[in-house]
């Protein structure tokens, strides 16, 4: 009996200088104040191939941490002070066993010496896959800087991060959009601004430089999209012009005084436009084409006087058709979304690769919403013409610059909502019914990493491979290749 007496009180003991020391909680009180972590990983839907969403605490005075996430079978417990890292290959065999279920995420914090739990919140974990891989253009948030940025890539699965063009590199020429085509992952291509640039096309890792300007275009080819063949390229061309607000909400506006649509024949480097849309009174931006290539989504805004009537410059969605077998436009236009009778003006036009839907940017006037705070994305369904204003994706501040996963389960967006200067890469999920739910940032290595990047994910792009190619292979093309010629 006295060696009983002496085990129990020698457990009692052992338990608490274990919880004395903090590795566990023992005796743990229900919290009276709310959870607030960061990034918001709460209640989301993500897919089985993200990295680990690593996070922090804001609570007060908070002293050490413990997280578990439970599936059906399987569970991972991390513990730190503010801050919990999960292992990668633990992170990863428990998403891979949760495939179309919920994992449920329990936190408790240890605060003035004592433990506290809260509320779980889930994880529902979708069974399609994101694209791995992230591309985006880093870059300043002001208006004054424009020759310190990159192109990188992000590798969705893990924290890898690579550079895919470095204007450093290439004397401090602006680079623009860097945009894959949808249908056809081997095709991408962005702009080399400078006097050596061009268009950079890239086809299967060989780069091609293409000068797609000629006389008869108001300006060089600015905004665009690739044909599913890969045979055509179809552009803006636009003379942009920046201006400043007064309202400090709105720091910058950008407008065209003029812009028209064009086609590159990328085998025949030849341009093929139309009157249609080539109209001297209306303003067209913002092409892309359908999911089959046999049609070309645009905005377009009668022309007013600018800078005096930039509330008054508000676009419509519509579509033309392309015959791509001729490389000939259609004879007429159809409006989808009327800015005259919503009042409000429409930008960034993007199909799904399944055809069934568009997504695109919404904001009060105008056509270059990122300083816009009520800037929101909507979701139209090309078969009904029904619209989702997607009320769970969209925040009180500028949501636009949107993706295509390519199977169409996913988009990724840049979202200016935190911080209110900064864009940063959010995801989405779309279910068979068209119903998106909550978005939740790119996860970093660093879960304080958003509070002290000096950059904004600028134009994020999707797609299932690498891109074959790199920073020397960019700088190796602007310096000692000639962009070819177009007529």
């Amino acid at each position: 009996m006295k060696h009983t007496l002496t085990f129990i009180t020698v457990a009692v003991l052992l338990l608490i200088v274990v919880g004395g020391c903090g590795t566990s909680p023992v005796q743990v009180k229900r919290a009276t104040d709310t959870l607030t972590i960061y990034p918001d990983y709460t209640d989301i839907a993500i897919p089985y191939n993200i990295a680990p969403l690593n996070f922090l605490v804001r609570n007060a005075d908070v002293q050490q941490m413990e997280v578990t996430v439970r599936g059906t079978g399987d569970s991972l417990t991390v513990k730190g002070d503010r801050e919990v890292r999960f292992p990668p290959r633990k992170w990863k065999r428990l998403l891979d066993a949760a495939k179309g279920s919920r994992l449920k995420v329990t936190v408790a914090l240890k605060i003035n010496g004592e433990w506290f739990s809260y509320p779980p919140f889930h994880w529902d974990i979708i069974s399609q896959p994101i694209d791995r891989y992230l591309s985006y253009r880093a870059i300043e948030p002001g208006y004054e800087v424009w020759n310190a940025l990159q192109l990188r890539e992000r590798d969705l699965e893990t924290f890898d991060e690579r550079v895919l063009a470095d204007n450093n590199l290439i004397e401090g020429s602006c680079m623009n959009c860097h945009t894959y085509d949808g249908k056809r992952k081997e095709h991408s291509f962005f702009h080399l601004r400078g006097a050596k640039g061009g268009t950079v096309l890239n086809v299967d890792g060989k780069l091609r430089k293409l000068r797609l300007k000629t006389d008869g275009m108001v300006a060089a080819a600015v905004y665009g999209e690739l044909h599913p063949s890969g045979r055509y390229g179809v552009f803006s061309t636009n003379i942009i012009i920046p201006g400043f607000h007064a309202a400090d909400s709105k720091r910058l506006e950008v407008y065209d005084t003029k812009s028209d649509l064009l086609l590159a024949d990328l085998v025949n480097n030849r341009i093929l436009s139309s009157p249609v849309v080539a109209d001297t009174l209306q303003l067209e931006t913002f092409p892309v084409f359908s999911a089959e290539g046999d049609r070309v989504y645009f905005c377009t805004a009668p022309m007013v006087a600018l800078p005096d009537s930039i509330h008054q410059l508000k676009y419509s969605l519509c579509s033309i058709a392309f015959d791509a077998a001729t490389g000939t436009w259609g004879n007429k236009v159809d409006t989808l979304w009327n800015a005259r009778l919503t009042g409000r003006s429409v930008c960034h036009p993007k199909v799904s690769p399944d055809g069934k839907y568009l997504l695109y940017t919404v904001a009060d006037f105008g056509t270059f919403p990122i300083w816009h705070r009520e800037t929101d994305l909507q979701l139209m369904n090309l078969q009904t013409g029904e619209t989702n204003v997607l009320a769970a994706v969209n925040s009180d501040l500028s949501d636009t610059y949107h993706s295509w996963s390519s199977d169409g389960g996913w988009f990724v967006f840049a979202s200016k909502r935190g911080d209110g200067m900064y864009g940063k890469p959010y995801f989405a999920y779309i279910n068979p019914n068209g119903q998106a739910g909550k978005a939740f940032v790119l996860p970093q290595e660093d879960p304080a990493f958003y509070d002290f990047t000096l950059k904004s994910f600028n134009i994020p792009e999707l797609s299932q491979k690498s891109y074959p190619f790199s920073a020397t292979d960019i700088e190796k093309l602007y310096f000692e290749t000639e962009a070819e010629r177009f007529e």
